[in-house]
């Protein structure tokens, strides 16, 4: 009796080695993977927040004409202050958009996110004013980043590639 249940023990020994421990990696990348998909959403909606809260910002300087086609015509000191502030937290939230989301070769979700971000950098590297404080904006920023919104406002703009700033 002893050795026919050495040999059970052998043979489901062998079972959970051959199908048991092959499906253990399987699910433990598989939830690793989840875990990986839920840090990422969780990142673009802090990022999402971000903007939405840059936007309260926006609204609430209506003089600055921000969200108008068309810059604001003869600004004060203090509005050209204003604005500069304001742009210089865009040009961080859109680095830190950047460095959290971009990455060379995107899953089709992750592209879809990073959409949204280039939509909006596009969107704000069209006005003159925003482009005008650029050279002043990207003082010390990422250089990849940098090289980024330089092919946007090269793109955007059809002007040659501004210069490197360093």
């Amino acid at each position: 009796m002893t050795e026919a249940w050495r040999d059970h023990w052998e043979v489901a020994s062998f079972i959970v080695t051959t199908l048991g421990l092959p499906f253990a990696i399987l699910f433990f990348a598989w939830e690793q993977r989840k875990e990986r998909d839920n840090e990422e959403e969780e990142a673009y909606q802090l990022l999402s927040n971000a903007y939405n809260e840059f936007l309260k910002v926006v609204l609430a300087h209506p003089d600055l004409h921000l969200r108008a086609n068309e810059p604001l015509v003869d600004p004060s000191a203090e509005q050209k202050e204003r604005m500069l502030v304001i742009f210089d937290m865009l040009i961080s939230l859109f680095e830190r958009a950047y460095l959290v989301a971009y990455k060379p070769h995107m899953t089709e979700t992750e592209s879809r996110r990073w959409n949204s971000w280039d939509d909006y950098m596009r969107e704000w590297c069209q006005r003159d004013d925003f482009h005008n404080a650029l050279p002043l904006l990207l003082r010390g920023e990422d250089p990849e980043f940098q090289e980024y919104i330089r092919r946007i406002v090269s793109e955007e703009r059809g002007e040659p590639l501004m210069p490197t700033i360093q």
